[in-house]
């Protein structure tokens, strides 16, 4: 990744023509009209060819994706790229269906081998709907970077690629802007809203000598950066890579699938083979009706039930999460939510709103109405985030226009209210000579993790207003759920620690972790892996995607969540709501154990119908029959999901 330049603005995504993803859910249309067409024509009794014309038609648009699946595991026709292994053969269970519709074929059984290949490609368009959006979170981090920057040079101010900054190089950062590059502050004061990349809740005052990153907002002061690195080289670049890690790695059920489909294909196929072959050459069996029996073995050992027995299932789950307000990204995401020993949530706008909010006026020698006022009607024209909070927190009480207004780079502001001097602003700053019993305050509600504003009208002391980052009130319920559950709950975040453990105790989260950079979440999340198992983190920034990637289950808010933490997730609740994560680990287990009725019915009615090919030459149809009823039952049972629904909901 040499040069991270801001992409050019988006088109909406549309599927080509003739693409996989454009044809294949027409294909099955078109083999269930053949399948229809067929049965109706034979029910009126039409001629034979013109029927098995219809059903031809069946097996081409059914079999399509199947056979160039088959073909491309055995080489005979190249994969695209990152397909497959390409100096590895693979034998699956496409080739499997593929030669039972064919068998079915031979026998005249044309019918039972369109609904085969019917059933098998809907169970494809269907997993591939539920589990193969792409992921657009390397082009949503990419937002963040501007395709320009200002750059001092001996001849004065210069617009250069982003592309083009080397480290050593001092840019000039207008209020508004997003900061390009890492780098150190050289001249000028601002506060900057680092929360893509830290996650910290509040803006932070920048002064001379402070770091800045890559992706990070500067909000009020013009700012001079010398960058420490090259636009490929920032925290937020480094962010994409580990995003990038993450995805490519295969899930534990991925790979033991994909072994395991290719195991039964190969055993079927050889059992079927030497079947075909060995009962005449040994025994002397008409090798016509043994070759019949060879295509009852395999139909009805196609595994087409096992086949859809996990997509049936978590699809239907997919359906009644999304109506309770979880989306989840595919099948092995619920069983993997199922599996979790441990939670870990970011704090803000996770476990918090998200934005400032006064909890607490401290008033000395007037009312808690009047400070307030006063001090909303200092801040009307201030566009900082602790401003607007404290304006708000006065909604309800007439404020005075300022006649004077200077806000204090890294101080607060200053301004003339009905003739007073209002100055607000840190107490590091204008807490000179603080009375005792305000500085008591300042000390208990700082401990508190809250941020302390003092308030002084012509040089005296008229009181403190302390704002913090509110936590959901649901959170601490949620919370309890979970560790109801037997689930370990964590906190993990970019604030201090002070403002961290203020939040824990709040929520009753035991393990916290805070002044976390996206690297450290990261490693967070693999310790507590290690330590108690299968972790799933819960977030909603850019700082937040790479451990979203990297836990087992990644779990993003949606109304809040950035694109990136969205795209990179595996579920995402909509609306924000917290308490649909117990739902949904209850609704995930309850499809896990429904997954496992399937595959073990599944393989019961397998081992059944070839039990009674060998021990009492089960006839086709017969063997049809079962194999196709016992993949309606097992679509019915996984059917069973949205009915459970209300019930989940309650627990």
């Amino acid at each position: 990744m040499e040069v991270l330049a801001k992409p050019a603005a988006s088109t909406p995504e549309t599927r080509p023509p003739l693409s996989k993803a454009w044809l294949e859910p027409r294909l099955v249309i078109v083999t269930l009209a053949a399948l229809l067409i067929g049965a109706w024509l034979s029910a009126n009794e039409a001629e034979r060819w013109l029927i098995t014309a219809v059903y031809a038609v069946g097996y081409v648009s059914g079999g399509l994706y199947g056979t160039l699946e088959v073909l491309h595991g055995l080489r005979i026709i190249k994969p695209a790229a990152g397909e497959h292994d390409e100096s590895k053969i693979v034998i699956n269970v496409d080739l499997l269906m593929i030669l039972a519709a064919l068998g079915a074929a031979l026998i005249d059984q044309w019918a039972e081998g369109a609904l085969l290949l019917f059933l098998f490609s809907l169970s494809n368009v269907l997993q591939d709907y539920a589990i193969g959006r792409s992921r657009q979170a390397i082009k949503s981090l990419m937002k963040l970077y501007p395709s320009e920057a200002k750059v001092r040079r001996e001849n004065g101010v210069v617009t250069v690629g982003v592309e083009q900054i080397r480290a050593g190089d001092v840019l000039l950062i207008e209020p508004g802007e997003r900061i390009p590059v890492d780098g150190v502050i050289a001249a000028g004061v601002s506060t900057v809203d680092q929360s893509p990349i830290t996650g910290e809740s509040m803006p932070i005052e920048k002064a001379p000598g402070d770091t800045v990153f890559a992706g990070t907002l500067n909000q009020q002061g013009a700012l001079d950066v010398r960058a420490s690195a090259g636009a490929s080289d920032t925290v937020l670049a480094r962010i994409i890579r580990l995003v990038e890690q993450a995805q490519d790695s295969k899930a534990p059920t991925e790979r033991f699938l994909e072994v395991f489909e290719q195991r039964y294909a190969k055993v079927i196929l050889s059992a079927v083979g030497l079947f075909i072959v060995l009962p005449p050459l040994l025994f002397g069996a008409d090798f016509q009706s043994n070759f019949y029996r060879a295509m009852v073995l395999m139909t009805v050992a196609s595994p087409c039930a096992l086949v859809i027995s996990t997509p049936a299932a978590f699809i239907s789950a997919i359906a009644a999460a999304a109506r309770g307000g979880v989306l989840f990204k595919g099948g092995a995401y619920i069983e993997g939510l199922a599996a979790i020993k441990a939670v870990a949530f970011d704090k803000t706008g996770t476990l918090t709103l998200g934005k400032p909010t006064v909890t607490d006026v401290v008033p000395l020698g007037i009312s808690q109405g009047e400070l307030i006022q006063i001090a909303a009607s200092a801040e009307m024209r201030s566009e900082h985030p602790l401003a607007k909070a404290v304006v708000k927190a006065a909604e309800d009480a007439p404020l005075t226009e300022p006649t004077a207004f200077h806000a204090l780079m890294g101080r607060g502001v200053s301004a003339t209210v009905d003739g007073h001097e209002i100055e607000i602003g840190s107490p590091t700053h204008l807490g000179a000579d603080l009375p005792a019993a305000l500085n008591e305050e300042r000390m208990r509600l700082e401990h508190e993790g809250k941020t302390v504003m003092l308030v002084k009208r012509d040089g005296a002391h008229i009181g403190l207003i302390a704002l913090s980052d509110q936590l959901r009130p649901e959170a601490p319920a949620v919370v309890q759920a979970l560790k109801a559950q037997g689930i370990q709950v964590a906190m993990l975040t970019g604030d201090n620690a002070r403002v961290a453990e203020a939040a824990a105790r709040q929520a009753g989260v035991d393990r916290v972790y805070a002044e976390l950079m996206p690297d450290d979440k990261v490693t967070i999340v693999q310790r507590l892996a290690s330590e108690v198992g299968a972790v799933a983190m819960i977030g909603d920034g850019v700082n937040d995607a790479p451990a979203l990637a990297t836990a087992q289950i990644g779990v993003a808010m949606g109304a809040a969540g950035t694109d990136v933490a969205l795209e990179t997730a595996d579920v995402v609740l909509m609306g924000d709501r917290l308490p649909l994560i117990p739902y949904a680990i209850a609704l995930s287990k309850k499809a896990r154990r429904v997954v496992w009725q399937n595959i073990t019915f599944s393989l019961l009615v397998i081992g059944m119908l070839i039990a009674g090919v060998f021990l009492v030459e089960l006839p086709l149809p017969l063997g049809v029959l079962g194999h196709e009823g016992s993949t309606v039952i097992v679509v019915m049972n996984g059917l069973t999901q949205l009915l459970l629904l209300p019930a989940l909901r309650k627990q």
